[in-house]
């Protein structure tokens, strides 16, 4: 497979791997202004955006494959990697088999207890049938900021601020990506993620996280934090799921410094 990509910017390369949601689309609140220094190959993984569904299981391990073979397809030995929510975890595990080079993931999936992953599993699952439900109305539901702060409280500190293009993408994607429901069986249905011994990974590895973020709990970076001993953690401090969403200039800084 083949994966639907673009390509924006010049430079050192550095690949974007998006979570639940939009595809590539999910990094568009910051892709311009990490390609004013960076050439830019954003992904979209198979399921999502207009990159076609694997054949055969779907797991955190087979969408790693597939982002594998696309860095070792396009000649990519060694390029950065930035991840977020189920692309973080997907960077951290290139990063575990030491493929690539700097790595930043962004409060990536993982690292629950089993509470927390029955938690959410039992939250976010109803969320991705009611904004499915909701498809039809969701500009209009987005558009107005009381809506937006219902439908979005879990994901953001202040949805009412977030302008409806920039979340519009990632909600109406839960909806229309054939890979959702797979992709969820195999956060909440696979293995935990398995951390790096110190010395192992291929560059630098930055874990950032959001104080506030619902849906990957702050307690959980700690956990990451002990599984891959080499990782620098960051903390966004007025800030959920979603970094580019709530600290765009901050996040754009993060994967900047910390990737080369």
């Amino acid at each position: 497979m083949t994966l639907h990509h673009v390509r924006r910017g010049q430079g050192s390369p550095l690949l974007l791997v998006h979570g639940l949601g939009a595809g590539w689309r999910s990094w568009e609140p910051i892709i311009n202004d990490l390609a004013a220094s960076r050439e830019i190959i954003a992904v979209d993984l198979p399921g999502f955006g207009e990159s076609p569904p694997l054949d055969g299981e779907v797991s955190i391990a087979t969408l790693t494959d597939a982002v594998a073979r696309f860095i070792d397809e396009s000649g990519l030995h060694g390029v950065s990697t930035a991840g977020q929510s189920m692309g973080g975890r997907i960077v951290l595990e290139l990063a575990r088999r030491g493929v690539g080079g700097d790595t930043v993931a962004l409060d990536p999936g993982g690292f629950w207890s089993d509470r927390e992953l029955a938690i959410f599993s039992a939250t976010l699952r109803p969320s991705i049938a009611l904004v499915s439900a909701l498809r039809g109305a969701l500009p209009v539901l987005l558009g107005n900021p009381v809506s937006r702060t219902a439908l979005l409280a879990q994901l953001s500190v202040r949805p009412w601020a977030l302008p409806a293009r920039t979340v519009l993408p990632d909600v109406a994607g839960l909806a229309d990506a054939p890979g959702t429901g797979a992709a969820m069986d195999a956060l909440t249905k696979g293995p935990k993620q398995q951390g790096a011994p110190a010395g192992s990974v291929p560059g630098r590895v930055t874990i950032g996280w959001g104080r506030r973020d619902l849906v990957t709990l702050p307690a959980q970076a700690h956990r990451a934090a002990r599984a891959f001993p080499d990782a620098t953690l960051h903390w966004f401090d007025r800030c959920g799921h979603f970094p580019q969403w709530d600290a765009p200039r901050e996040a754009v800084r993060l994967i900047l410094d910390r990737t080369s």
